[in-house]
């Protein structure tokens, strides 16, 4: 028992040690570092990438095509003629000809389809920045949790560390008052199991924060085993205001904004399905180059040993489809219904955004009244405690009473440590919602 006493003492000692070489990793750091290496940003901007592409001008169809041809063929063949009068006549026609060309198509008119799919592709770019900001605040949401759940664990450590040193403390007196026969060895044992568990709590606690780095480190999207200290301060935004959360969500929230683009959207599907109804003028061009050469062994005058033709060719054409069955007129009733389901969605939206915008606002109160709270809370407990320490040095309280001072400061400072990084938590909460979370002050 007193082994293992020693090992968890030493481990503890150890992992305090070489806690202070520690790099420490800023708010501010970290979120460059997720912005950066974080997978879920990587692939969004990837996407935003892809929708940019998209929506350029090479993908309008206001460009013409141009083509080419190329091409070259050889023939030999052997003829055999028997006339009425019985005559033969047998030749060898080998011919080998070449071509080339160059083709143009343009369309001219398409019923405007081909310009309302090409502002439809720029929403799209736009609608895949929105999402990716979207992206980017969850990651940073995530994140700060995983970060202030890291500073939570390490004053967690730091108050665990303090109370096993009271403990061992009073292990040591209780020893010395035993051998001078003024405790009882129950009173021995009872303070090593009291060492003894908080031992195991702070083992418990380093594990948690090794655990905790861990998940961070995931999210920055990096070495899972980096190790790193965090800043534990908390700094709150103190100029918040319920009237101008609900405006800036109103105008920054990015899920409100998406349904924005949604309606825009289909406001364009209608549009292209209506260019069905319109025709569609096109225009062609080209030029074009053919040579054969001739080779007879029958020889005449009129033979021919080589021919070539080249010239420029272009026409106008005219394509209207007069009905084709109804499926237009489908498509543009089904886009009507698509743009009037998106404004009932984004009615929705502005309901429940405002609804989370003042269910976020109370919890936010409420956790800072909670913190004031717990802040009176500890500041009585720790006059509680030196009381209780002054009369357990005087041996007019029993090491029972001692323990239970003890064990109230620490659930105490636990408290109201929780209590700080979730009032935090919350104002964060509160911020991504009204739109301003990635310029705030973490």
């Amino acid at each position: 028992m007193k082994n293992s006493n020693k090992i968890i003492i030493l481990s503890i000692m150890l992992s305090s040690f070489f806690g202070f070489s520690q790099k420490e990793l800023s708010k501010n750091e970290a979120v460059n570092i997720a912005f950066e290496n974080n997978y879920d940003i990587k692939v969004v901007n990837n996407n935003v990438k892809v929708a940019e592409n998209n929506a350029s001008i090479y993908n309008s169809g206001y460009l013409p095509s141009v083509s080419a041809n190329s091409g070259a063929n050889y023939q030999d063949k052997n003829n055999d003629s028997e006339f009425i009068n019985g005559d033969k006549t047998s030749s060898e026609n080998q011919t080998t000809s070449y071509n080339a060309s160059v083709g143009l198509n343009y369309t001219l008119f398409d019923g405007f389809g081909r310009k309302y799919n090409y502002q439809k592709l720029q929403e799209l770019y736009n609608l895949s920045e929105i999402q990716a900001k979207q992206i980017m605040e969850n990651t940073v949401l995530q994140l700060l949790n995983s970060y202030y759940e890291i500073a939570r664990l390490t004053q967690s450590k730091n108050l665990q560390k303090k109370s096993l040193e009271i403990s061992k403390a009073r292990s040591l007196r209780e020893k010395y008052n035993y051998e001078y026969g003024q405790k009882t060895q129950l009173d021995v044992l009872n303070s090593e199991v009291d060492v003894n568990n908080d031992s195991i709590s702070l083992l418990n606690l380093n594990r948690e924060l090794a655990n905790a780095k861990r998940n961070l480190n995931v999210i920055l999207g990096r070495d899972v085993n980096t190790d790193f200290v965090v800043d534990t301060t908390v700094v709150y935004a103190l100029d918040l205001n319920l009237e101008n959360l609900l405006l800036s969500a109103n105008s920054q929230n990015k899920v409100l904004l998406q349904a924005e683009k949604n309606i825009e959207l289909n406001d364009y599907n209608l549009k292209i399905s209506k260019s069905n109804w319109y025709p569609n003028i096109g225009m062609n061009g080209g030029y074009g180059w053919n040579s054969s050469d001739f080779d007879s062994n029958i020889s005449s005058a009129l033979s021919l040993s080589n021919q070539t033709s080249k010239g420029l060719n272009g026409g106008v054409s005219l394509f209207w489809n007069i009905f084709d069955g109804g499926a237009t007129k489908t498509r543009v009733q089904n886009a009507k219904i698509a743009i009037d389901n998106s404004s009932i969605q984004k009615e929705q939206i502005e309901q429940e955004l405002e609804r989370n915008v003042n269910n976020a606002w109370e919890t936010y109160q409420n956790a800072l009244y909670i913190l004031q709270a717990e802040q009176k809370n500890i500041e009585t407990n720790k006059r509680n405690f030196s009381r209780s320490e002054e009369q357990f040095k005087l041996g007019q309280i029993i090491s029972v009473e001692f323990r239970l001072a003890q064990v109230n400061l620490l659930n105490a400072a636990n408290n109201y440590n929780r209590a700080k990084y979730t009032a935090k938590i919350a104002e964060l909460s509160l911020l991504q919602l009204s739109g301003e979370l990635l310029g705030a002050e973490y």
